[in-house]
């Protein structure tokens, strides 16, 4: 038992309390003030996907799969939505809500949530990526400092970043991070499109004609994981929603029409903040593919191992002169940064809750699942570093997690799909128009992914 005083102890986001219940705000302003889950899951995602994959992307196969960059952007909110709706209308988390859809099970945990640990695991690939592009920006900076170096300090602030800090810090560094970056690459990609030869409409409409890029296929199939909202942000997202304290607010689903409305009303706010947040990456990753596709493909240049920070910061270079290479090392130490801390930070919270369904600690004891969390960030950090100490090469990294995590994301979409039906409330379930989004965003990213997985297939041979 705790021997902290209980007016001293943290007051636990995942439970329910009867002083916090309010009512949503209805004005713009009152709206977007309540918004911020949306800017942490941002953070995670323009990260490795966009200023590596997706560039990686466009150098490979110029602008003709453009139309796979816009599909992965805005097919999945309608599967997030539904995620979000439910942990609003029920109080429980993600995880919890996962491991109701039928299948095999593991002493008590499903299918569905091993699964998705086992490809967390393998997105630690990804956040080695990270380590080792900022590790090479900074040692560009400052060459006395080996590359490898400045990854294990990395990881050391990374350590003390999210050791001693809860919700707040994150969404105010994940908010600085995504404003810093995604304007600063827009405003290049404009620069880019008054170039001849460089984009013109044309460019557009043949990335519009929904082939798939044959050499480039296996960076597709990862871009299409990875960017927008991935599988590991839509398993996150619920937890980033839960800690704002949208169902707290909404409170505990008592049958009247008080509650009804309010859980409405939250879900209402959580649809602006998705909407903002895909507004957001959407624009960066159109950008940052824009970039790869009239800068680097023109040219052959495509990011490896050893120079991809050189090779992406032409982008920046040919937009706006030599000066800026400066900008770019810059906005990429924030890019790939943020992404570390707001990814790990949200990784980390679905684990110590996977550990609770196995039995490790009562659900109302919060302090057990920091402690658990606690430990989970050091794993998280300590694995990737080591891994990109020992594969150096940023770019199959990134890939190799961007595949792990398309493979789950029908998986996850299905599972959206029963918990629409099964686990939310009839009262506060979408109308026609998103339950009609519901079924047609696990549909086309169910086929997309079968199909572009099937080519990889038939490619083998």
């Amino acid at each position: 038992m705790s021997t902290v005083p209980v007016a001293l102890q943290p007051r636990d986001p995942y439970e329910f309390q009867p002083d916090e219940v309010q009512a949503a705000p209805t004005t713009f302003f009152g709206i977007m003030r309540r918004i911020g889950p949306g800017m942490i899951l941002s953070a995670s995602i323009v990260g490795s996907g966009e200023l590596i994959a997706t560039t990686t992307l466009g150098a490979e196969v110029g602008y003709a799969a453009l139309w796979i960059i816009l599909l992965s952007c805005v097919i999945k909110p309608a599967v997030q939505s539904v995620i979000g709706r439910y942990i609003i209308s029920t109080g429980q988390t993600g995880a919890e809500g996962f491991n109701q859809i039928p299948g095999p099970t593991f002493r008590g945990v499903n299918w569905v949530v091993w699964a998705w640990a086992a490809m967390v695991v393998m997105t630690f690939f990804q956040i080695g990526a990270m380590f080792g592009g900022v590790g090479q920006v900074l040692h560009l900076l400052f060459p006395a400092v080996p590359v490898n170096a400045w990854v294990i300090g990395l990881m050391i602030l990374t350590l003390w970043i999210l050791l001693g800090g809860g919700y707040e810090r994150i969404e105010k560094l994940a908010t600085i991070k995504v404003a810093l970056f995604t304007m600063l690459t827009l405003m290049c990609a404009l620069l880019m499109a008054r170039q001849p030869g460089s984009f013109t409409w044309e460019h557009v409409r043949s990335g519009l004609e929904f082939r798939l890029p044959g050499a480039g296929l296996t960076t597709a199939i990862a871009v299409f994981g990875i960017t927008g909202v991935g599988a590991s942000e839509l398993f996150m997202y619920p937890y980033w929603c839960v800690e704002k304290g949208y169902a707290r607010w909404t409170g505990k689903n008592d049958g009247t029409s008080s509650w009804v409305q309010r859980a409405l009303g939250w879900t209402r706010v959580m649809n602006v903040d998705i909407l903002a947040s895909m507004v957001i990456y959407c624009v960066a990753t159109v950008a940052f593919y824009m970039l790869g596709a009239g800068i680097l493909n023109p040219r052959g240049m495509v990011p490896g191992a050893n120079d991809m920070i050189p090779i992406l910061s032409t982008m920046y270079t040919e937009t706006l002169g030599g000066w800026s290479v400066w900008l770019f090392y810059v906005g990429a130490i924030a890019t790939l940064y943020g992404t570390i801390f707001a990814a790990t930070a949200g990784n980390c919270r679905v684990f110590a809750d996977m550990t609770r369904l196995l039995g490790a600690f009562p659900r109302g004891d919060y302090p057990a699942r920091q402690r658990m969390r606690n430990r989970f960030i050091w794993f998280h950090l300590i694995v990737p570093v080591l891994l990109y100490l020992v594969v150096q090469s940023p770019v199959a990294m990134v890939r190799a997690g961007g595949y792990a995590q398309a493979l789950m994301l029908p998986v996850l979409s299905i599972g959206a799909v029963y918990m629409h039906y099964k686990g939310t409330p009839r009262s506060v379930r979408p109308g026609f128009f998103q339950t009609a989004g519901l079924w047609i965003g696990a549909v086309v990213i169910t086929a997309v992914v079968g199909y572009t997985v099937f080519q990889s297939v038939l490619s083998l041979f």
